[in-house]
């Protein structure tokens, strides 16, 4: 089978196209590099008109012109690769809106790509329309729209994923609703908000290459160190302002036993090595399910404060704090449970050795791939 893998965050399709190529099929990876993580994808549509001075250009254009020089360009790259990007049995777009462009400009890119394959497929994974939608009608206890609701960031806050709201972009979602064969979630937080939904074909957790992935036994001797990595663009969406006050209160009481490393906006790269040393790693807030940072970092043996919450624990059918810990919004609350682990850091090896059996198990590139087929069959 010949799959086009259309868009790309945290390495979700490499990951998934790896597993494919293992059983024997052939896989290709188009879109953007995943602005500053800058993630490795097959055919890389440049974006230079969303950067530096020509991002200033495209701003002028679209206001004078009604012209977004970004989708022209992105349009002349597919048509410039249409060979190779024609003729595949399956089509997966990682979300609603692959390129950064308009909603109308989307809906243009998708009927084009969907036109030269057959089947065509959704990936659930960031930030959409239903998992929006449910976030704004405050169906989770709590989500990345909590600071917004809270008053801590602006509503023209880009990294809200708010646009996804607007008219043309739900205009946009039902259109490719209408058109793909079925939408795939790949955790809790798109899994929910979809589930029951007709084109729902069930979830397939992230996909990670475990055998890519050294597992670093917790070497534990002066202090615990613990890692922080901020995406300032994601700064409250991450919860990192709730990570920072908890640093704080640790730090005050335990200074002498803690070690911290705080990092901000590394390529994926870098940001992958970055946290090697650390026993524990800060990952997000506002999540009940983890996501691509969390799930590597399991990998390697960290213990990770992310999205572990009770409906995680009950779709996996396991105990709290055994595998991630669930990081609510709450400063005190996860100051409490880094002080258990500085105070108990046996449980930090504990949490290491099952973090990475869990991933192993449930996240296995190979092992995965192969639900992905059966569901796009």
């Amino acid at each position: 089978m010949k799959i086009l893998l259309v868009g790309e965050y945290n390495r979700s399709h490499r990951f998934l196209k790896e597993g494919l190529l293992k059983l024997g099929h052939k896989a290709t990876v188009v879109g953007l590099n995943d602005g500053f993580k800058k993630v490795d994808v097959d055919i890389e549509i440049s974006q230079k008109f969303r950067l530096g001075i020509l991002k200033k250009i495209r701003t002028v254009a679209i206001k004078l012109l009604n012209v977004d020089l970004h989708f022209l360009q992105v349009k002349k790259q597919l048509l410039k690769n249409k060979k190779q990007l024609s003729g595949y049995d399956v089509v997966q777009f990682i979300n609603e809106a692959s390129f950064l462009c308009s909603p109308e400009d989307e809906k243009k890119i998708f009927d084009l790509l969907s036109r030269w394959n057959s089947k065509v497929f959704l990936l659930s994974c960031g930030t959409d329309y239903p998992s929006l939608k449910f976030a704004m009608d405050k169906k989770f206890r709590y989500s990345i729209l909590t600071p917004y609701f809270e008053g801590r960031v602006n509503p023209l806050d880009f990294s809200l994923g708010l646009k996804y709201l607007k008219p043309g972009f739900v205009k946009l979602h039902h259109h490719i609703y209408n058109n793909i064969v079925g939408v795939i979630s790949s955790d809790l937080d798109y899994y929910i908000p979809l589930k029951g939904h007709k084109k729902h074909l069930g979830m397939i957790p992230h996909v990670i290459n475990v055998d890519s992935i050294t597992y670093m036994v917790p070497v534990i001797q002066d202090k615990i160190i613990i890692f922080h990595g901020i995406n300032r663009t994601n700064y409250y969406k991450k919860g990192n302002d709730i990570f920072e006050a908890a640093l704080d209160l640790i730090r005050s009481k335990h200074e002498n036993r803690i070690t911290i490393i705080q990092v901000e906006n590394l390529p994926y790269k870098e940001y992958i090595t970055a946290f090697d040393t650390a026993h524990i790693l800060l990952d997000q807030v506002y999540a009940y399910d983890q996501g691509y940072n969390a799930l590597e970092a399991m990998a390697k043996g960290k213990a990770v404060f992310t999205g572990a919450e009770q409906e995680w624990l009950d779709y996996y059918q396991l105990e709290e704090d055994t595998i991630a810990i669930n990081a609510l919004p709450d400063a005190k609350q996860i100051a409490s449970k880094l002080e258990w682990l500085i105070e108990n850091p046996e449980k930090i090896i504990e949490i290491s050795k099952n973090a990475r059996h869990f991933v192993e198990t449930h996240h296995n590139h190979i092992t995965n791939a192969k639900l992905f087929l059966e569901k796009w069959d």
